[in-house]
């Protein structure tokens, strides 16, 4: 049976809430430092080359609470996914800028200095970031959606079967996920970064156990955390899969190219279903969600690592700039 909370009785004061309690505050790991995000507001909190910490703070304001339907189930889910891949572009371009620079450092563009001139520092940087975002989805929706359905087209050779042709490009997207996850768990540049991550679960952790956040308390909790990104990166690879099966064994579509469009159409649909998945599950506690997030769960062995004391008091120091001062106001 689920263990149901009752979230409106729990509350948290000084860092420290009761046990069992689930806090929406969530974060990302960067370049030697953390942001975190809570109900009001954001912190990014990087550890410099001289061992200081550069902070970062602002107030959120949220799309939603200017257009309330964007609130709405389902839509909601896309609005923020969308935002939280600008935010986190934006973040870690802020935390790259503290990483010492190699030899001479480089004289900005012909187009960096004529975009500076044209719109201004700030609202170059915004472009750059909205360009970082637009290529990032690109890469990932070319990885993870063209690839396996154009490699798909080779299960042709062997059968015309629709059904064996979704299970390829299913099989393919599964492991073109965990294969890139693996290769990135691999290399030296993100290794840190991966340590960040799981600073960042076991502040997370630490907090919603109801202990002090200290470096003591979180350096023991687990570094797995089922509210993760990469829980929820899957969660959209397991929906498109699901998703797709249907609508192609109801509408069978051959060309690859017309496929890929349909995936294409299908993806705010699938985002959606997976971001009120991971709240649904964020809030249960029972053999159920535990068996659905358990994939998840096993990737973060790619995406997190241990993390030290410094990296430690990084996520404390971030996670304690976001929380509300009101009690409970930033229950799950």
């Amino acid at each position: 049976m689920e263990e149901k909370q009752d979230h409106k009785t729990q509350t948290c004061v000084n860092g420290s809430c009761a046990k069992g309690f689930k806090t929406m505050c969530g974060g990302q790991a960067l370049i030697e430092g953390i942001m975190m995000r809570g109900p009001k507001r954001q912190s990014i909190v990087v550890r410099k080359p001289d061992g200081e910490l550069e902070i970062q703070e602002k107030e959120l304001k949220l799309i939603k609470d200017r257009c309330p339907i964007l609130g709405l189930p389902l839509i909601r889910g896309v609005i923020t996914f969308c935002d939280s891949m600008y935010n986190g572009v934006t973040a870690l371009m802020f935390s790259a800028e503290f990483v010492p620079e190699e030899g001479e450092e480089e004289e900005p563009s012909k187009f960096e200095t004529w975009l500076n001139d044209k719109l201004g520092s700030e609202k170059a940087t915004a472009s750059f970031t909205t360009v970082a975002v637009i290529l990032g989805l690109a890469m990932s929706i070319g990885l993870f959606f063209l690839l396996p359905t154009l490699l798909g087209t080779a299960i042709t050779l062997v059968t015309d079967s629709m059904l064996a042709r979704n299970l390829a490009e299913s099989l393919l997207k599964i492991l073109i996920f965990v294969a890139y996850l693996a290769l990135c768990s691999h290399m030296k540049e993100m290794k840190r970064v991966f340590s960040y991550h799981g600073a960042e679960h076991k502040t997370i952790f630490c907090y919603e156990a109801g202990l002090p956040l200290t470096v003591e308390n979180v350096r023991k909790q687990p570094r797995h955390h089922p509210r993760c990104g990469t829980s929820f990166l899957f969660m959209v690879i397991a929906v498109s899969i699901l998703v797709s099966t249907v609508v192609f064994a109801i509408w069978p579509v051959h060309n690859p190219i017309l496929r890929f469009l349909a995936h294409l159409v299908m993806l705010p649909l699938i985002v959606g279903i997976s971001y009120e998945f991971n709240r649904w599950a964020g809030r249960h506690d029972g053999p159920i969600t535990r068996l659905m997030t358990a994939p998840g769960l096993w990737l973060q062995n790619f995406t997190t690592f241990e993390p030290d004391d410094s990296m430690i008091e990084v996520g404390i120091k971030a996670l304690e700039l976001v929380l509300p001062e009101k009690q409970g106001e930033d229950a799950w």
